[in-house]
């Protein structure tokens, strides 16, 4: 454990969200930040979180209530996190690539008082937040948006000191539901580290000299906890990737000698595409922690991983409710395909569909335990919240198995969940939007493998009849989901059956229809 964390002024500092204040009083020109807009100091950012957090209080702010967030990774994004997590707001980023529709519903749903947004959304940012009376302050941030004020402007005026009565605040993401309406991951105060978080946390980080890469988007839970948070947590300082490139990401682990990243299995696939020639020209010595999660490693992808860069590679298990297990690379290669040993024993239980718990080896669905202080919710949502939970612990719907050693391997997931690059997709959206339109008889939207991105979505569609199946067909239906969804949730090709599985009961078995494509994927 770091010295730092010894330290009593340290723990009150994380207890109030005022950690980027404590490394700014020891640290104080170490980069916290680096990225197109240049680089912040720890003071910097501090002082610009302070003005921050003044103004929204001046504007009737105050702990318990919400601010959204539609941003690129830039510096005011950070500023935004570090600003509320000090005057107990609850923060509540939304996915970027979410249509005006899509985004309105969270504002409206997560109760949002004040909506900082950045004006390249401005369209969907404009349109999303039009008639929420509840809404009374529009931000915006690199650009114009209509009816927007804008934040440099705004803050600039207010004090840089630290704020004399901080209170720690809290995050509400949105994790997508199985009905297909986002829901917001609730917790009345932040969730303590857990042995696994703790593992993560740490990360061997060395104040004031390391540097985390932000590959991800920060609206995502993993990037914004792993590649923001912990890192300013711990003293050590971010460099902002705004969107992600293979080669360009090797370049400024280079360039600034960066000694933490967090990724997806998504880029290990691009990076190792990479001719070896180009991957071996970047010196890439300075990197000892890779930490990847957020979808499944193909095997013999993470053992090309560790061959290329060494022992460097960490993986988690866990989703936007919680983490569950860490691997190092040392464990994993014993034992590959694992994702960890829960710790305690107790934080992971496999369970059949009665609630029984599961001797070694057989598969069953994985359960997480949560801390009973911050036990999460789904918010406005008391059903989802019932339905995940049994007793103490809760699922995400993956199905997994314990070893004779106590090893979590996953070896599905559930139902409907579609995983590509990363992301979390569940389709019933998607079936609800193509089966509006008429030439459409019935669909399922399903995952597909892909070599790339793990998962593909593809919809398998019966025609009306007088209807015939053509390309013309396909691009209409794909163009047809894109103008009323997220481009990411919706089908990258279309395929024409007479009939679709059905199991005796008439419902619609998207199992065998996955399990189809799945096997010729591998004749």
């Amino acid at each position: 454990m770091s010295q730092h964390q010894d330290d009593p002024a340290y723990r009150e500092a994380v207890a109030t969200g005022m950690y980027v204040g404590y490394w700014a009083e020891r640290s104080p020109h170490a980069s916290a930040l680096i990225g197109e807009q240049g680089r912040l100091s720890f003071a910097e950012l501090n002082a610009r979180s302070n003005r921050f957090a003044r103004l929204l209080r001046e504007r009737g702010l105050r702990a318990g209530d919400t601010l959204a967030l539609l941003c690129h990774n830039c510096f005011e994004l950070v500023e935004t996190v570090a600003a509320t997590r000090r005057i107990g707001v609850r923060l509540t980023p939304i996915n970027f690539h979410l249509g005006a529709d899509e985004v309105a519903y969270i504002l409206r749903d997560c109760d949002a008082k004040v909506f900082v947004a950045a004006g390249r959304f401005a369209e969907v940012a404009a349109r999303a937040s039009q008639g929420i009376a509840e809404l009374h302050t529009r931000i915006s941030v690199d650009g114009d948006i209509p009816g927007f004020e804008k934040y440099r402007a705004l803050v600039e005026p207010y004090s840089s000191d630290d704020i004399p009565d901080p209170v720690l605040g809290v995050n509400m993401l949105y994790t997508s539901g199985s009905t297909g309406k986002p829901k917001g991951v609730a917790r009345a105060s932040a969730p303590p580290a857990g042995a696994a978080t703790s593992q993560i946390y740490r990360g061997d980080y060395v104040p004031g000299s390391d540097l985390h890469l932000c590959t991800g988007p920060l609206y995502h839970a993993a990037p914004l906890a792993y590649s923001l948070v912990i890192p300013l947590l711990s003293g050590a300082g971010v460099v902002l990737m705004d969107g992600w490139e293979a080669e360009r990401s090797l370049q400024l682990i280079e360039t600034h000698r960066v000694t933490h990243t967090h990724m997806v299995p998504t880029m290990f696939h691009r990076l190792l595409a990479l001719p070896a020639e180009r991957r071996q020209s970047h010196a890439l010595s300075s990197l000892r922690y890779l930490l990847h999660g957020a979808a499944p490693c193909p095997v013999e992808l993470k053992r090309a991983m560790i061959d290329w860069l060494g022992p460097v590679v960490f993986e988690y298990y866990g989703a936007t409710e919680g983490v569950g297990t860490f691997v190092d690379s040392e464990t994993w290669l014993r034992k590959p395909g694992t994702v960890g040993q829960p710790e305690p024993r107790d934080q992971i239980k496999i369970l059949d569909d009665a609630g029984n718990e599961l001797p070694p080896d057989a598969v069953g669905t994985v359960y997480l335990k949560a801390p009973a202080a911050t036990r999460f919710t789904y918010h406005k949502d008391a059903a989802k919240t019932e339905g995940a939970f049994r007793g103490d612990y809760y699922s995400v719907g993956d199905l997994g198995y314990l070893d004779d050693d106590g090893y979590l391997f996953l070896t599905d997931r559930s139902a409907n969940l579609i995983i590509s690059g990363g992301v979390n997709i569940y389709p019933a959206e998607c079936d609800a939007a193509l089966a509006t339109h008429p030439a459409v008889h019935d669909v399922a939207v399903i995952g597909v493998p892909n070599a790339e991105w793990g998962e593909e979505v593809k919809a398998v569609v019966e025609l009306e009849p007088g209807h015939a199946a053509s390309a013309a067909l396909e691009l209409e239906l794909i163009e047809y989901c894109r103008a009323r969804l997220a481009h990411f949730k919706c089908p990258r090709s279309v395929d024409f059956v007479e009939k679709l599985p059905r199991y005796d009961s008439g419902k619609l078995s998207k199992h065998a229809l996955r399990e189809s494509y799945r096997q010729a994927s591998r004749a």
